[in-house]
């Protein structure tokens, strides 16, 4: 099945980064403004872009090294039992984060515009853990006049 695949240097610890990845408060600073239920394995995190958005199930975290989210049936249809994993990779002089999207039923130009708006929301979680300048919706930079 088609997946996603992102790979970013975070100069940044892994605590801070797993607690952006695990809070709502941390969510908020780079993703979506309207985020609720972040916690642990078994939480329902609803993430609101606008009128609608994705519900993740939290079905792994290993403390500073994994966080994994299973979608739920909800907007949009697409990302139906899709999976979003974050890795993290402690080096000298910073943290990859590497992030998969997968379990795609078809590689499309949906999938591909995703892919896009996943590299601009995790440059914002970079930029949210480095300098507290995250740009989540609805200030994040647009891909299209649409």
């Amino acid at each position: 099945m088609p997946q996603i695949i992102h790979r970013i240097g975070i100069k940044a610890s892994p605590k801070s980064i797993y607690h952006a990845l695990t809070t709502d408060e941390g969510l908020k600073s780079w993703w979506t403004n309207d985020v609720t239920g972040a916690g642990p394995v078994g939480s329902l995190i609803k993430f609101r872009f606008g009128a609608g958005g994705p519900d993740f199930t939290v079905s792994e975290l290993v403390t500073n090294k994994l966080v994994r989210w299973q979608q739920e049936e909800s907007m949009p249809d697409a990302w139906n039992g899709t999976e979003i994993c974050f890795e993290l990779d402690e080096s000298e002089n910073q943290t990859f984060l590497n992030f998969s999207h997968s379990n795609w039923q078809e590689s499309n130009d949906f999938m591909a515009h995703c892919s896009t708006k996943w590299a601009v929301f995790l440059l914002s979680l970079k930029d949210a853990v480095e300098s507290n300048q995250g740009k989540p919706f609805p200030n994040d930079t647009q891909i299209d006049h649409n």
